[in-house]
C-alpha cells in the first residue's frame, strides 16, 4: 500500500532552520534557491545566541545584548544573488582590520546591535535589516536571554580520566580537548522569543543542522518553550547531520554519533527524515538507518557535499535535496 498523499506537497512550503553559525548559513543559501524557484514561499531562521567569542562576544560584554553575530550571518545568507544583495551582504559581512579598537569588529554586528538601541526590540531591528538586504526571509534569535552554554566533559582530568568536568562558555565548550558527554544553559529558563514559537508551530518543515552539534544544534532543544513548539508542531523535522567531525566539539564523531547526541538530549523530538551525505557514510548505511528508525524517521542519503573533498555543502546539490524531500519526489 501506497503512502497517502500530503496535500502540503501541492503546494509552495513553509520552512523554519534552526541552527548557528556556518551551518546555518549554507542551509538558508541553500533554501533560498527554493523561494526563487517558489518550493518554499515562507523562510524563517531561527538562530542560536550562545556566542561569546569575537566582535559578538566583546559586544555582549559591553552593551549586555544579544551576541549579534550568528543573527547577522543567517541575513547575509539571505541575501538575494543580484548586485543588490550581493553588495549588501558583502558589506554586513565586512571585518575591521587596523591596530585600534574597532579591529576585529564587523560590520553587521554594528549595524544590528545600533538598531536595537534605536527600537529597543529585537526582532523589529532584525525585521528592518532584512528589507534593507532584501533578505528572502525572517531572521529570529531563539531567545531574547543572552545565553551562555555549559557542558560536562570527559577526559580532561589527567588523575581522573573518567570523571565529569563542567565547562562554561560557546568558545569554551566548542574547543574543549574532552569528550562532551551533555550541555545545558544558563540561565536555563531564559525568555523564548515568541515570533520564533509561532513560526515552528505554523510551518510545514522544520529544518535542524547542520551545524556545529552541541553550541549550534542542540541549544534549540533546551529553550522550554521551543522545545515545547518543536515536540508539538505538525511541522515535519527534517535532521541533516554534519559531514564530518569538529575538532574539539565532536572529535572522533561520525554520523551515527551526531543522530545517538540529539536523540538522548531530545528523545521525545519527533523526526520525519534524516538526511545525510552518501559518500560520506559509505560502510555505515544499514546502522545508521537503524538508528533514524528507532527516532522514528527515515534515512535520506543524498549528494550533498563538495567534490573537493572538504567538509562543506554543495548549496546546489543541498537545495535539490531539500526539494525533494518537502515535494516527495
Amino acid at each position: 500500500m501506497s503512502a497517502p498523499h500530503d496535500p502540503r506537497a501541492d503546494r509552495a512550503q513553509s520552512v523554519v532552520a534552526l541552527g548557528g553559525g556556518h551551518g546555518l548559513s549554507a542551509s538558508l543559501q541553500a533554501l533560498r534557491r527554493l523561494v526563487d524557484d517558489l518550493v518554499v514561499d515562507e523562510l524563517t531562521a531561527v538562530v542560536t545566541v550562545a556566542d561569546n567569542g569575537g566582535s559578538s562576544g566583546r559586544l555582549r560584554g559591553e552593551f549586555g545584548v544579544l551576541p549579534p553575530g550568528d543573527l547577522r550571518m543567517a541575513l547575509a545568507a539571505l541575501c538575494g544573488a543580484d548586485e543588490w544583495g550581493a553588495t549588501w551582504s558583502q558589506v554586513l559581512q565586512h571585518r575591521f582590520a587596523g591596530q585600534g579598537e574597532m579591529n576585529g569588529h564587523v560590520v553587521g554586528n554594528l549595524l544590528i546591535v545600533a538598531l536595537w538601541e534605536q527600537l529597543g526590540d529585537h526582532v523589529q531591528a532584525l525585521d528592518l535589516v532584512g528589507r534593507l538586504l532584501g533578505a528572502s526571509g525572517r531572521v529570529l534569535p531563539m531567545a531574547l536571554t543572552p545565553l551562555d552554554i555549559t557542558a560536562e566533559v570527559r577526559g580532561l582530568d589527567p588523575a581522573d580520566p573518567d570523571s565529569l568536568v563542567a565547562v562554561r562558555g560557546q568558545v569554551e565548550v566548542a574547543t574543549t580537548d574532552g569528550v562532551i558527554s551533555s550541555i545545558a544553559l544558563v540561565p536555563d529558563d531564559p525568555q523564548p522569543c515568541p515570533e520564533a514559537v509561532a513560526a515552528v508551530l505554523a510551518a510545514d518543515w522544520v529544518v535542524l543542522g547542520p551545524g556545529s552539534w552541541f553550541t549550534s544544534v542542540i541549544p534549540h532543544l533546551l529553550v522550554p518553550d521551543l522545545r515545547r513548539a518543536l515536540v508539538t508542531t505538525s511541522a515535519k523535522v527534517v535532521v541533516v547531520l554534519n559531514l564530518d567531525e569538529q575538532p574539539g566539539e565532536t572529535h572522533g564523531f561520525g554520523p551515527q554519533d551526531h543522530l545517538a547526541v540529539l536523540a538522548e538530549h531530545a528523545p521525545d523530538l519527533r523526526v520525519h527524515s534524516v538526511l545525510a551525505d552518501r559518500r560520506r557514510v559509505g560502510e555505515e548505511t544499514a546502522e545508521l538507518a537503524d538508528l533514524a528508525a528507532a527516532y522514528g524517521a527515515h534515512l535520506v542519503l543524498d549528494d550533498i557535499a563538495r567534490d573537493d573533498g572538504s567538509p562543506r555543502h554543495d548549496l546546489a546539490l543541498l537545495a535539490a535535496a531539500y526539494e525533494r524531500i518537502f515535494t516527495g519526489s
